[in-house]
């Protein structure tokens, strides 16, 4: 399958929402959630960057989940995030915080991965719990807002992602204006399809479309095995 999305599925910053957002847009993959390892934020963004060939950029706080994070755009409207949990009350409260806080303490790694949706309610109608508001100020004072949903289900289950449903601007999106060159090429997951399927409320194929996806029975604990990114000096797994 082709890396990033296609161009029918492209984001249209004129529709819809006022965050640019039609509420009938697919669900799409919107992001990877990187924990950072021992050496911290800095020094995990930095390891990965030097992988790839590109650097992480400061992405800022998230005051409501005790969290920060660097970014790395990619094609398509996606991105890679590496987020650390911060010395924070919020990080005991908020699902998101513990779920970063256990992964780290595991050494890092993947945490997983994030389904951007048009319409949430119809996500919390499904799930029967409500979205929580999330917002983060990078460095220059811009905030970025959106709501999010089913961090519990990663917390339970690794396979699942979570949703989020933007109401920034599309252009302060993360993965707004990357460099087309450096685009998502393949998830490695350990779990199940179906499993998935059920939980995204539609065959997991929608979201994925447009990416390869390589199931692994799991051994142990489900989740993101891997990620394949294809740069402009070859293809590079993390």
């Amino acid at each position: 399958m082709t890396p990033g999305l296609s161009t029918s599925r492209d984001l249209n910053p004129g529709a819809g929402t006022r965050s640019g957002l039609p509420e009938n847009l697919p669900m799409r993959l919107d992001h990877l959630s990187y924990a950072a390892g021992p050496d911290g934020l800095a020094g995990t963004a930095q390891r990965l960057g030097k992988l790839l060939g590109r650097d992480f950029v400061d992405g800022g706080v998230h005051p409501r989940f005790g969290t920060r994070n660097m970014t790395l755009g990619l094609a398509g409207d996606t991105y890679i995030e590496v987020v650390e949990v911060l010395d924070h009350p919020a990080s005991d409260k908020a699902p998101f915080g513990q779920a970063v806080r256990a992964r780290s303490a595991l050494g890092g790694g993947w945490l997983g991965w994030v389904v951007a949706v048009g319409d949430i309610s119809r996500v919390e109608k499904r799930l029967g719990r409500t979205a929580v508001k999330g917002n983060r100020h990078r460095p220059d004072g811009t905030e970025l807002t959106w709501k999010q949903i089913g961090v519990n289900g990663l917390i339970a289950d690794p396979q699942l992602p979570f949703f989020v449903h933007w109401e920034s601007p599309r252009h302060l999106h993360p993965g707004a204006g990357a460099d087309q060159d450096y685009s998502l090429a393949c998830l490695e997951i350990a779990g199940d399809p179906h499993r998935v399927s059920e939980w995204l409320g539609e065959s997991v194929e929608s979201p994925l479309e447009d990416i390869k996806v390589e199931w692994v029975a799991p051994h142990g604990t489900p989740g993101v095995l891997a990620v394949q990114v294809q740069t402009p000096a070859g293809l590079v797994r993390i």
